[in-house]
């Protein structure tokens, strides 16, 4: 049966991740079913890990809870927040960040709304291949002309801050998104890559917005390193840096939608009025338990546990990848994900939605690469998109789930 669009509606497209799952679904898929392995997932694994604190099991809920919180976020947490950031990445630095500098918010979707809308008459630069999430957000606000910048595998999926100097003068760019690490490819911008950056974001006054959802899980680097461009901030005011983060991925607690945005005051000033007609704050009970995550042992014990865990993880999969017809562009430096080039597979399995139908069969979930070119408004056409025969695999799941999914793609490729 076929429905007549309704009256003043459009078709909203789900991001990759929801209709992979959505299609896994319609196959029966159960995250409880042994038989399947989700390695198209976007979270990590959520329980306990040796070393890391002990997991949250109970919030116990306030008389005071059952008020809106303020839009800004509870003032508590933002200077917890915004003590974090102070003491990890801004010793010996005389600007420092206050819950001024800090905004909370439900999510790390509802944070990057937040600053769209906040957003006005800009040329804003984003990344092929990034965040599928970041399409639709594109798309839908006007204060902004999206414009893509290329990737390139030869350069490992990098930018110099000479190339980023050229691009943001020469379609004369004021924002810049990126997601660092980068999700699909993993690759990170650290050290003097990163400070490059944020030196070209001063000198150029161009605003740039860094999603460091994955921040903590930084590969090859010394144990417990935490990757920021707060580093890097001189004035945490005047330079035009923005971040956001969230207990989403590094405090492994997604289902509890808490994340914040770091910037100059007037940025959170600007994204705090966006909120009061928006979304209109923060769930307020999370936030309140959320301001116990922020002692400065728990947090190293978590990232320690993280990084330890997910290494070994990653070094499970980066094996098993290389045992098999699959190319890495670039082996991941952080987040849990592998971007993964199918061009040495049969044809028949070479295309990303072809492979990603074909794993389905065999009870496990990818993602196929399409959906990481994101294309607001599908201006490009998709057909010259560069990423069909690329499909991103997750390490978020339990090792054991990894087994499961690894060889069920090593069936799909025997077949063919």
């Amino acid at each position: 049966m076929s429905f007549l669009a309704t009256p003043g509606f459009r078709k909203v497209p789900r991001t990759g991740v929801i209709y992979v799952m959505t299609k896994a679904a319609e196959q029966n898929y159960s995250s409880t079913d042994a038989a399947w392995a989700n390695l198209g997932q976007g979270s990590p694994e959520e329980g306990a890990l040796e070393g890391a604190p002990g997991r949250v099991n109970e919030v116990l809920i306030d008389m005071n809870d059952h008020q809106y919180a303020s839009v800004e976020g509870l003032l508590e947490l933002r200077q917890r927040v915004a003590d974090f950031y102070n003491q990890e990445f801004r010793s010996g630095k005389s600007s420092k960040y206050t819950h001024k500098n800090v905004a909370i918010c439900g999510g790390g979707r509802l944070a990057l709304t937040r600053i769209a809308a906040a957003i006005k008459g800009a040329n804003m630069g984003h990344f092929l291949p990034d965040y599928t999430a970041y399409e639709e957000l594109l798309t839908i606000f006007r204060g902004f002309n999206p414009i893509p910048l290329l990737l390139k595998k030869e350069e490992n999926y990098k930018m110099t801050a000479e190339k980023l100097e050229e691009q943001i003068l020469g379609l004369g760019l004021s924002v810049i998104l990126i997601s660092n690490p980068c999700n699909p490819t993993g690759q990170v911008l650290k050290g003097e890559e990163l400070n490059g950056w944020v030196a070209k974001s001063r000198s150029t006054n161009c605003t740039m917005i860094f999603d460091e959802f994955y921040s903590h899980y930084i590969y090859n680097e010394q144990a417990g390193y935490i990757n920021s461009a707060a580093r890097f901030v001189d004035d945490i005011n005047s330079d035009p840096v923005i971040i956001v983060d969230g207990l989403t991925k590094n405090w492994r607690y997604p289902g509890w939608r808490i994340s914040w945005i770091v910037g100059p005051e007037q940025v959170i000033e600007s994204v705090s009025s966006v909120a009061s007609f928006l979304d209109g704050g923060a769930n307020r009970p999370f936030q309140r338990k959320a301001v116990e995550l922020f002692q400065p042992e728990w947090i190293k014990a978590e990232t320690l546990a993280i990084q330890n865990h997910f290494t070994k993880k990653r070094s499970y999969m980066l094996e098993r990848i290389k045992n098999l017809p699959l190319t890495l562009d670039a082996e991941p430096e952080g987040s849990f994900y592998f971007w993964v080039n199918l061009d040495q597979l049969p044809g028949a399995i070479r295309d990303g939605h072809s492979f990603f139908e074909e794993c389905l069969k065999e009870n496990v979930i990818v993602v196929p690469g399409i959906y990481f070119d994101v294309n607001p408004g599908n201006r490009r056409s998709e057909r010259n998109s560069k990423y069909h025969n690329y499909c991103r695999l997750s390490f978020g799941p339990s090792l054991e789930r990894l087994e499961v999914g690894m060889d069920s793609i090593e069936r799909v490729i025997k077949k063919f």
